[in-house]
C-alpha cells in the first residue's frame, strides 16, 4: 500500500460522501431513528424502562454494522458499474490502497454516526449503564468497521448492486438471531452455538452487555473488543483478494 494513493482515496470518498446528503442521512440518522421508535415501544410496556435500557444498548451493537454493511457494499458497486473502477485501474493505484482508503473514509463518517446514538441514547432517551459510555461508543465503531469491511467484501464478489443486497439478509439476518439479543447464546441449540462464536455480531453484543452490567473493565470486554478488531482486520485482508481488475 501506498501512502500518497491511499490518502487520495480516503479524500475522494469522503468528498464523494459528504456531497450525498441522502448517505449522509442514513448513516447518521436512521439508527438513532430506529432507537427512538423502539423507545416509544416500550415506553407504555409493563416494566418497557428496563427493557428498553437493555435493547437499546443492544442495537448500539447491531444497527452500525447493518448501516454500514449496505451503504459500503453498494457505494463499492457503483465504482464498478459506472467504470470509475476500471479507469482508476489504470494509475498506480493498489486493490489495498482503494480497499483501505474505502474503510478509512466510511470508518471516519462512523465516527460521527456512533457520537449521534450516543447522544441520543443517553441524553434524549436517557438510557442508563453501570460502565461508560466510552466503551460503548468504540464497540459502536469497531461495529461499524466490520460492517464496512463486510461490504467491502460483499461487493467484491457481486456482480451487481441487487447481488449485494441480497447478501444483507444472510449475513447480517443471521447474526441478529445467533448474537444472542432474541435468545441468549448459552441456551441456543448445540448446533447453532458453536455458529454464533464466530459471527463479529455476537461479541459486540457480548461487550454493549458487559458495560450495561458493571462499571469495571472486564477482562471478557478487553476481549470482545479485541476479537471484533481483529474480526474487521480479517475480513478487510481478505477483501483486496477478491477484488477483480475488471467489471465484466
Amino acid at each position: 500500500m501506498r501512502l500518497r494513493t491511499y490518502a487520495t482515496t480516503v479524500r475522494r470518498v469522503l468528498r464523494q460522501l459528504l456531497n450525498d446528503r441522502r448517505t449522509i442521512a442514513l448513516i447518521m440518522a436512521v439508527p438513532a431513528l430506529l432507537v427512538t421508535l423502539l423507545y416509544f415501544v416500550y415506553k407504555d410496556f409493563p416494566g418497557g424502562d428496563a427493557l428498553f435500557d437493555r435493547v437499546a444498548v443492544q442495537m448500539i451493537a447491531i444497527l452500525p454494522m447493518a448501516v454500514m454493511f449496505l451503504v459500503t457494499s453498494i457505494a463499492m458497486l457503483q465504482e464498478r458499474v459506472s467504470g470509475s473502477l476500471e479507469r482508476l485501474w489504470t494509475t498506480p493505484l493498489h486493490r489495498a490502497d482503494l480497499l483501505m482508503g474505502y474503510a478509512t473514509a466510511f470508518t471516519v463518517i462512523a465516527v460521527g454516526q456512533a457520537l449521534v446514538l450516543f447522544g441520543v441514547c443517553a441524553w434524549a432517551l436517557g438510557v442508563t449503564i453501570a460502565g461508560s459510555w466510552a466503551w460503548i461508543i468504540l464497540t459502536a465503531l469497531l461495529d461499524a468497521f466490520v460492517g464496512v469491511a463486510m461490504g467491502l467484501l460483499v461487493s467484491a464478489l457481486s456482480r451487481t448492486e441487487f447481488q449485494a443486497v441480497q447478501f444483507m439478509p444472510l449475513l447480517i439476518g443471521v447474526q441478529v438471531f445467533l448474537c444472542g439479543m432474541l435468545v441468549p447464546r448459552g441456551q441456543l441449540p448445540p448446533a447453532l452455538e458453536p455458529v454464533s462464536q464466530v459471527l463479529p455480531m455476537s461479541w459486540a453484543v457480548n461487550a454493549v452487555g458487559e458495560v450495561q452490567a458493571g462499571a469495571a473493565v472486564t477482562q471478557g470486554l478487553v476481549m470482545d473488543i479485541v476479537i471484533l478488531a481483529v474480526i474487521g482486520l480479517v475480513l478487510l485482508t481478505a477483501a483486496p483478494l477478491t477484488m477483480p481488475r475488471r467489471t465484466r
